[in-house]
């Protein structure tokens, strides 16, 4: 998908704070919640994604720690969905 593909999705459909489904060309999809860290502009320029995958989501909830997230390219995603 494309970095604008992504945000139009993101963003305009108020998913900033669900966790969704993120679809994958070559691995299994994964439920995860879409940061805005310090650095969401730069990466998202670059088309990657910070994701706290689902089993974490509780706990960045209450830490906010960045260390719960991995980055992921979106360039290997082939789409997104609700819960």
């Amino acid at each position: 998908m494309t970095s604008e593909a992504i945000v139009k999705y993101i963003e305009t459909k108020n998913h900033t704070e669900k966790a969704l489904n993120i679809h994958f060309k070559t691995r299994s999809t994964i439920t995860g919640l879409f940061i805005k860290g310090v650095d969401y502009k730069e990466l998202q320029d670059k088309n990657f994604w910070r994701v706290v995958s689902e089993p974490r989501i509780e706990e960045w909830k209450k830490s906010k720690d960045m260390n719960l997230a991995r980055i992921f390219n979106g360039a290997e995603f082939t789409r997104l969905s609700e819960q």
